[in-house]
């Protein structure tokens, strides 16, 4: 069937193959809109949702990414900061001595190999709907209808999210409903040591050298090769949609090679 696929996008000029698949992802998100609506867990995250809009506006909060550079860096001025925290970060809770404000994690691979952890989290925790599966209701967790197609910014997430291949993206889009005027990126390196064919699922054959630690995506783990192009789409469309907002992204990664969002001393910050 695969060769057939290829065969037929091979015989078709490129914009009918682009149109037939926008129809082709654009019917499933279809198929997957009345459970991400009418499911009551779903209606219950809506209901939950509506109440965070805007409940920080005017204040800012800190992105943090999950790089290697987080280990240059000193973290302990963000306890009393309003911060996100992302996929596996809650390793370095102990270290830190506090968690973070808020914790979003929508990759599949993550959701199913961390649920336990995540299920643990006694914080407000964003979930894809899809993590339904792994992870059960409970009091601070909202379910997100995110998608792997569809680009958009939404500027309310009750409705649905597109992904943009980077959990960081989904963050930005929850912190501007949530009001923030300002978004502070740290540990966004935006580089990976390992390199391959974008999203491909690869298991872990020893240490994680892609993360603040080894054991991050440790011996044994699955997960998916980056898509940066696919990232830094999303990355534009954020930049865009906070600046039409009068609101701002900034980027205080230590030696981070994404270059969408102005620079920023760390230290300058406190």
């Amino acid at each position: 069937m695969s060769e057939l696929r290829d065969t037929v996008k091979k015989a078709l000029p490129a914009p009918v193959v682009n149109i037939l698949r926008e129809a082709r992802d654009t019917m499933v998100r279809w198929q997957q809109w009345p459970s991400a609506t009418f499911d009551p867990r779903r209606r219950d995250s809506i209901e939950k949702l509506a109440a965070l809009k805007d409940s920080r506006k005017g204040e800012r909060c800190f992105i943090i990414g999950n790089g290697p550079s987080l280990k240059q860096m000193d973290l302990s001025c963000l306890k009393n900061e309003n911060t996100i925290g992302m996929n596996r970060f809650y390793l370095m809770f102990p270290e830190l001595g506090f968690k973070t404000t808020y914790f979003v994690s929508v990759n599949d691979l993550v959701v199913e190999q961390c649920a336990a952890d995540l299920q643990a989290l006694d914080v407000p925790t964003f979930i894809s709907w899809r993590g339904r599966q792994w992870v059960n209701p409970r009091e601070n967790l909202f379910y997100l209808f995110t998608t792997y197609t569809g680009p958009k910014f939404a500027r309310d997430i009750r409705g649905r999210l597109w992904e943009s291949a980077t959990v960081t993206y989904v963050s930005m889009q929850i912190a501007f409903h949530l009001g923030f005027q300002q978004v502070i990126l740290i540990g966004v390196d935006h580089n990976f040591a390992t390199k391959g064919k974008p999203n491909t699922t690869v298991i872990s054959q020893g240490d994680d050298p892609n993360h603040f630690s080894g054991n991050y995506f440790g011996k044994g783990f699955r997960w998916q090769l980056p898509d940066l192009d696919t990232s830094e789409q999303g990355y534009i469309r954020a930049r865009e949609a906070y600046r039409s907002a009068g609101r701002e992204i900034l980027d205080a990664t230590v030696g981070g090679k994404l270059m969408v969002y102005p620079k920023v001393d760390f230290d300058s910050l406190f």
